[in-house]
């Protein structure tokens, strides 16, 4: 079976699960001690979100297939509109996030299996391009795909 027929877009019942896969995702950019009591606020956040089929957040998942219950692998997005221009009239941005295999699970084609349903998902609602931040463990995924290196002039405030 390949692994492609195994992604599904994921649903309210599975927000704990992306939860935890969002927090490995975390974990191995920048380990730190910070626990994970974010995850009960965020939980009913994220439930309505995945409740919304024609919203513009989507989660895309794998089935962990020997732990029933669990996910193996995530990739979220949300799609953004900004003021149209060239290259982009209808302004519609999608952004990836939340890119996360459990580690069991790595090295199965998991995570591009879902990242080709993310792509697919933001060229059927009009995206114009697709934004992501990568790892360097993850470029090569990515590059495969097609995306390319931007100079990154972004900046951040912290609310």
């Amino acid at each position: 079976m390949r692994a492609m027929s195994l992604v599904r877009r994921a649903r309210p019942d599975d927000a704990a699960e992306v939860l935890r896969l969002r927090q490995v995702m975390i974990d191995s950019l920048a380990p730190s001690p910070a626990s994970a009591q974010w995850h009960a606020e965020s939980l009913p956040i994220l439930r309505g979100k995945l409740a919304e089929p024609d919203g513009g957040f989507a989660a895309f998942v794998v089935d962990h297939p020997e732990r029933p219950g669990a996910l193996a692998a995530l990739v979220a997005g949300a799609l953004e509109y900004r003021i149209g221009r060239a290259g982009n009239p209808h302004g519609l941005i999608g952004y990836v996030f939340s890119v996360a295999t459990d580690p069991d699970a790595r090295r199965r084609g998991y995570a591009r299996a879902c990242m080709e349903e993310l792509l697919e998902w933001f060229r059927a609602r009009g995206a114009g391009y697709v934004m992501l931040t990568a790892s360097a463990e993850a470029e090569p995924l990515y590059r495969s795909l097609g995306f390319t290196r931007d100079p990154d002039p972004s900046m951040r405030l912290r609310l």
